[in-house]
């Protein structure tokens, strides 16, 4: 089965894979399989169909579109884990395996089986693994997928955004990083990034002026700019002084961008960052909100107020998270004008660690909290990303942990 398919996917285009894999899976005693791929807010599964140019358009039947938050497919989904449904009535077993490509959420992976034994479990696995590499390599050159995975149209300042970042998540076994933007179709000037060079893992968050396609613009700049200064070598403060020359060269301070610029030791825990006129961060401690990150800020960049960056340091402890934000995650006002507030931001993370949840289904139900907050429509973008240290050693994955989910090691 996996040679098979292996084989046949380097000619492969977007709309032979779901046929593809469901003949090759046959071969292997796996039947009527199929994949499903979760929308950009995650709130719903999709079916690849394989129809070409509009796989996103047929009617949303039961079948080709499930709902994350009540179905078993969508469990398999939340919690990263292979879920088994018995059929006494026609003796077989239907099968939910969650699509990762590391540890971004790609969707799930449906098959039937006449039995639930070890082999059949290991077969599943293998092919979901398979599957979700085929899918990050295929969907960068099909339309096909952006229109899957879209659930309305989106600006064109979002479409320059979601080609930018990273993807939302990633785990090694020292660090857990995972991020959430909202509103995922309609996104002004934020953004997050982050890398790993070595042993240092590089964090960003950047917040532009304004909401629109301009906002959208700068935020793109700024972030192409720190990338660029970043990989030459320079320091945080250093970094973010370039990323202010490149932003006054092309907008004479008609432009700015507040940010935290951030650098973590994987192999000490020294957190050091340069606070450029944002919220400072947060760090979550031994299951409890510690305190902010205190840091004399800089002016945001671009404004060329001449405050020099300072570069703050902090020793954090294994299991530490540090949790950057922009303004729309605190601000989100409800229709009495209340707050959702720092306070119920970070007791939201720390409840929602504690029952056990992977970071990304914690954020993901962060972000429909506020967006309902907020009746359903947030005035400002939200961005959050948390980087959870798991201490030099690292998390020593277990036989059957395929996943690498949860924030934290149990």
């Amino acid at each position: 089965m996996l040679e098979g398919l292996l084989a046949a996917s380097h000619l492969m285009s977007w709309e032979e894979l779901a046929p593809q894999v469901a003949a090759h899976a046959a071969d292997a005693g796996l039947d009527d399989v199929a994949i499903y791929l979760c929308d950009l807010q995650q709130e719903v599964l999709r079916l690849l169909t394989g129809c070409g140019i509009d796989t996103a358009h047929g009617a949303a039947t039961e079948e080709h579109e499930l709902p994350v938050a009540s179905t078993l497919a969508g469990r398999s989904f939340q919690l990263g884990q292979l879920l088994p449904l018995k059929s006494k009535e026609q003796d077989t077993v239907l099968w939910w395996v969650p699509l990762l490509d590391g540890t971004e959420r790609l969707g799930v992976l449906r098959a039937k089986t006449p039995v639930d034994d070890r082999a059949t479990r290991d077969k599943l696995n293998l092919l979901a693994a398979l599957v979700a590499l085929l899918v990050t390599s295929k969907r960068g050159s099909s339309d096909a997928h952006a229109r899957l995975v879209r659930t309305r149209p989106m600006n064109v300042a979002a479409e320059m955004q979601w080609h930018l970042m990273p993807p939302t998540t990633y785990a090694d076994p020292r660090v857990v990083v995972g991020a959430v933007l909202e509103p995922a179709y309609e996104i002004g000037g934020d953004a997050f990034d982050y890398a790993r060079a070595g042993d240092v893992l590089h964090l960003g968050i950047f917040d532009a002026m304004g909401h629109d396609t301009s906002a959208g613009v700068t935020a793109n700049l700024a972030v192409a700019a720190c990338r660029n200064n970043r990989r030459q070598g320079l320091s945080l403060t250093q970094t973010s002084i370039a990323i202010e020359q490149t932003l006054l060269t092309e907008f004479d301070r008609h432009r700015y961008v507040t940010a935290i610029l951030a650098d973590l030791d994987t192999t000490t825990g020294a957190f050091s960052w340069v606070n450029r006129g944002h919220h400072p961060p947060v760090v979550i401690r031994g299951g409890r909100w510690t305190t902010r990150l205190q840091c004399p800020p800089a002016h945001p960049m671009g404004t060329d107020l001449d405050l020099e960056p300072i570069l703050c340091q902090e020793q954090l402890e294994p299991g530490d998270r540090i949790v950057l934000y922009t303004d729309g995650i605190t601000e989100a006002r409800n229709a009495h004008g209340r707050e959702f507030g720092l306070e119920g931001f970070v007791d939201f993370l720390i409840r929602h660690h504690s029952d056990g949840l992977p970071v990304p289904e914690t954020l993901r139900r962060l972000m429909r909290a506020i967006v309902a907050h907020h009746a359903g429509r947030l005035a400002d973008d939200a961005t959050v990303l948390v980087a959870e240290w798991l201490g030099p050693e690292g998390r020593k994955p277990l036989a059957e942990d395929r996943v690498g989910l949860p924030l934290a090691a149990p």
